[in-house]
């Protein structure tokens, strides 16, 4: 076994990232940097001087509370016209560790709307689409993540009878809930929870898709890392039964992904591109009628892992806002 040494100080690494943030002055949202982590009071905050400013693109609204009774914030982009619309929904942090994702869902919106006037493409995905959007799924965790533990996963609910909180809220969804890759023990990191949808924050995004889903053409879920574009099944081997269009789908993503610096990803079912597990969002939104079910695992292949360098935000949402774009102009010809 070769020991490669991947990251010589994790802890400087960290401290990098979290900033003693002295050396980051309190910006206001619209000199907002974009290129950098920020903990969750900033996102939130900046998702209410997202809607203050863009009132006639942007929405904001809460879909419940966490377990600690936090809201969950969720942002609709998109022209305020007909009523019928085609939506996608996209969620980032489900994972509290995987912080590209809060910054990639932050991207998506700040090139949403400041392309909006120049971009012509763009501007008919808003005109023609609904995007949701949620920056931080798993707000407690996320929270957490920042304040204590930098490599928590979980949410932070407690059961009476255990020390260890949280429920691995990648598990909890109500489609073959704790069978294959999911643990039943509360101190394991895939922990799928005493029941499925125990989590606050599961039910509450449950409850909003279930009563969208019959406008809703696409589900994203934004984790890291492993640079791969997933699909369902996570739960069992075996094709879905639109197959082709969503494999045409994904090509379409990781090739539009790859042309901005190279970066290649893989793309496949869930179960055997990464492994198999059970109570996955992706499989639930599939299994809900949701036709475009995606899980994208970000840069990098695991030289930083989770620490993934402010340095490198910047490409990394570069690239995969275009992959996301292409997913989302795909659904216009359907």
């Amino acid at each position: 076994v070769s020991n490669r040494l991947l990251i010589s100080d994790v802890q400087r690494e960290m401290e990098k990232q979290t900033g003693y943030r002295s050396n980051r002055k309190r910006r206001s949202a619209f000199q907002y940097d974009y290129e950098v982590y920020h903990p969750l009071e900033e996102i939130q905050n900046w998702m209410f001087e997202m809607n203050r400013t863009h009132p006639h693109l942007v929405d904001l609204f809460s879909i419940g509370r966490s377990y600690e009774g936090r809201p969950l914030y969720v942002l609709q982009l998109g022209n305020r016209v007909r009523t019928s619309k085609k939506a996608v929904w996209m969620d980032c942090g489900v994972h509290a560790r995987e912080w590209i994702g809060p910054a990639f869902c932050q991207w998506f919106v700040k090139e949403a709307l400041n392309s909006y006037q120049h971009d012509s493409s763009l501007r008919r995905l808003l005109k023609q689409l609904n995007f949701y959007v949620m920056p931080v799924f798993n707000v407690d965790g996320y929270h957490y993540s920042w304040k204590s533990d930098r490599f928590w996963r979980k949410t932070r609910s407690k059961k009476a009878k255990y020390h260890c909180r949280g429920v691995d809220a990648n598990r909890n969804f109500k489609v073959k809930w704790c069978e294959e890759g999911a643990s039943t023990h509360p101190c394991d990191d895939t922990y799928c929870g005493p029941f499925p949808e125990s989590e606050p924050e599961v039910k509450a995004v449950s409850r909003f898709l279930r009563k969208h889903k019959k406008h809703t053409r696409a589900y994203i879920s934004i984790h890291a890392y492993a640079q791969m574009l997933l699909y369902p099944y996570s739960y069992k081997y075996g094709n879905i039964p639109n197959f082709d269009c969503v494999e045409t789908a994904a090509q379409s993503a990781v090739s539009a992904l790859y042309s901005a610096y190279g970066v290649r990803y893989r793309y496949g079912p869930a179960s055997t591109t990464l492994y198999v597990s059970s109570g996955s969002s992706i499989d639930w939104a599939y299994k809900n009628g949701i036709p475009y079910a995606f899980a994208f695992e970000l840069r990098d292949t695991g030289h930083y892992g989770f620490l993934l360098p402010e340095s490198l935000i910047g490409p990394t949402c570069t690239e995969t806002m275009r992959a996301v774009r292409a997913i989302a102009s795909g659904l216009l010809k359907k």
